[in-house]
């Protein structure tokens, strides 16, 4: 298997690295964070401009003709920055929709704003008694004439403070947990009786519990055949997986090549601490998780067109070996960098948090663990 980069993915990887490093530094990163805002309109604006917004979209609705492994790239040096600004539930999710299930009118509307990052989506689909379930929905959305009525409240939407639009999964009939009736929404976050509690979560970035009380939406909102997108939303969440998984990749990598770092510059008893045999071993573990976890997040991103079976099973399989990793390496480089790795001003810090959060988004390690055995 061929696991060269195209000499077009190199060249973004090296372009959007060197932005990261020059104007995506850890006090503009800190300044973004703690602005009322709390991230960087900014560098989104010139995220569209240099066409990281429309590299996995196809030439055809005005994107570069990429898909999941020029994702991959993208988030890889997203997670070496921490970078906060909303591409996986922008570009991977709803553009993930879009393109999996939307109709032409909503390609046409959509995809070109989100392209030219003048609209920013949040998937709104976990649920405070969902579990990782995406079937289990007590959000609704019951026929209403020429449209829907939307009742319910999600949690924990990521992106949400920032964004104009939300995807929204509802169950349009059938009983809580049931596979079919499942149908997903586009939102407008404006629309009368949507209501945000907005908050900062542990890793930096934002996010919302929000409310729909009586929202009424158009026919037109609905992605997909009503009632039959799960299979869709399960498809997109993979896909959000397999990004995540990147942007974890990415990082490990900078966590460890710090902790590295400050073990050849920490002294004690006279001497760098990166010379005691233990460190030295722990290092080690270290970045064989990472390649271990590099690993992993190729093959699953190229399993993502797979058949639904198999798709799952590698995207579960990663999902767990880089949570692993994620807590390993997390937890190591604080502990190496002793009181320091828990102060707000050494970074180290912040990757650890980055990496705990990872581990439970689209569920966690021993949900995917469970999902993978039911798939072997």
């Amino acid at each position: 298997m061929d696991f060269n980069f195209t000499e077009e993915q190199d060249m973004v990887r090296d372009g959007l690295s060197r932005m990261v490093r020059e104007q995506y530094d850890w006090e503009t990163r800190r300044k973004a964070i703690e602005s009322e805002a709390g991230w960087s309109p900014e560098i989104w604006s010139q995220l569209a401009e240099l066409g990281i917004l429309g590299m996995p979209f196809s030439e055809d609705v005005g994107g570069f003709g990429g898909g999941a492994m020029d994702a991959m790239v993208v988030m890889e040096e997203f997670g070496k920055g921490l970078v906060i600004e909303p591409f996986v539930p922008t570009v991977v999710c709803a553009g993930g929709f879009l393109k999996h299930g939307g109709s032409d009118a909503q390609k046409q509307e959509h995809i070109s704003a989100i392209i030219g990052g003048e609209r920013v989506f949040a998937f709104a689909y976990a649920e405070p008694k969902g579990r990782y379930n995406y079937a289990d929905l007590q959000t609704t959305a019951k026929k209403d004439g020429g449209g829907y009525t939307l009742n319910g409240h999600k949690a924990v939407v990521i992106g949400a403070p920032w964004a104009s639009h939300l995807i929204v999964t509802a169950r349009t009939s059938g009983e809580r947990r049931d596979q079919d009736g499942v149908s997903v929404f586009i939102v407008e976050k404006a629309t009368d009786g949507v209501v945000t509690r907005d908050y900062e979560t542990v890793d930096g970035r934002r996010a919302s519990e929000v409310y729909f009380e009586n929202v009424s939406i158009p026919s037109d909102a609905l992605i997909g055949e009503e009632g039959a997108a799960l299979p869709l939303i399960e498809q997109v969440a993979d896909e959000a997986i397999a990004a995540q998984c990147a942007e974890a990749c990415g990082a490990m990598k900078v966590a460890h090549s710090m902790t590295v770092e400050y073990s050849r510059q920490r002294k004690q008893f006279g001497v760098p601490i990166g010379s005691f045999q233990v460190l030295q071993h722990r290092m080690v573990d270290m970045y064989t998780a990472y390649e271990t976890s590099l690993s992993l997040t190729y093959l699953a991103t190229l399993k993502l067109d797979a058949p639904e079976r198999e798709r799952k099973r590698h995207v579960s399989a990663a999902k767990v070996g880089v949570g692993q990793a994620a807590r390993l390496i997390g937890q190591e480089a604080v502990q190496i960098h002793g009181g320091n790795g828990v102060t707000d001003e050494y970074a180290i810090g912040h990757y650890f948090k980055r990496l705990t959060i990872f581990e439970s988004e689209f569920g966690n390690v021993d949900h995917h663990m469970k999902r993978h055995i039911s798939l072997a």
